[in-house]
């Protein structure tokens, strides 16, 4: 990986490297991680003890190209958290443990992590 000049890179790799030395995320209760881009959001459930991920949605994904575009970055989130909650119990996860990926809980990371507890995941 290439060295991080940018500060806010750097800022955010320390955040990470801090939040992932208490998380980890195990069969009975994967870890849920969260990746924003400028333009997208990816979220995918892992279980890190055999280095697996379980499921996985982004707004990349097929499944949520097929539903109405939403409003705004916030709305492409919200849907995002859904479609991993419903994908995740389909593997028979229901608690997972939320890893913010270094990222500031607020806004889209927020809008993800409250619409997978609103479709019934446990975190």
């Amino acid at each position: 990986m290439a060295l991080k000049t940018n500060p806010r890179e750097v800022a955010r790799a320390k955040r990470k490297k801090r939040i992932r030395k208490k998380l980890e995320g195990t069969a009975e209760r994967p870890r849920l991680s969260v990746f924003r881009s400028e333009k997208h959001i990816y979220a995918q459930v892992i279980d890190d003890v055999q280095g697996v991920t379980l499921a996985a949605a982004s707004t990349q994904s097929p499944e949520y190209r097929e539903l109405d575009p939403p409003k705004g970055k916030v709305g492409a989130a919200e849907r995002v958290g859904e479609l991993i909650a419903k994908r995740a119990q389909a593997k028979g996860v229901s608690k997972v443990v939320f890893d913010r990926n270094g990222f500031i809980y607020h806004g889209r990371v927020r809008a993800l992590a409250d619409a997978a507890r609103k479709a019934g995941l446990d975190f």
